[in-house]
């Protein structure tokens, strides 16, 4: 796991996946929570989950768009130097 994804104030219970808020993963990112909810709405960011009113990620799923988005950096530099 992220050492940055360790240090976040999650919810859990015993066996269950933590969650972190719009507000903890907009300031972890350095992104306006704007951004998210576009990023939610168009599909392109990490995967989230309505509870009640509120947007909540799993914090495996932010690790794996995270990881995804690296991938993504590497093939965009191949594009621009080829």
């Amino acid at each position: 796991m992220e050492a940055h994804l360790l240090v976040m104030e999650t919810n859990t219970l015993n066996g269950l996946e933590p969650l972190i808020g719009i507000e903890e993963l907009s300031e972890y990112l350095g992104v306006p929570i704007k951004t998210l909810y576009k990023w939610r709405q168009e599909g392109t960011g990490p995967c989230s989950v309505r509870v009640g009113r509120h947007v909540r990620y799993f914090v495996c799923d932010v690790r794996d768009w995270l990881s995804q988005q690296r991938g993504f950096d590497q093939i965009d530099s191949a594009d621009k130097a080829g």
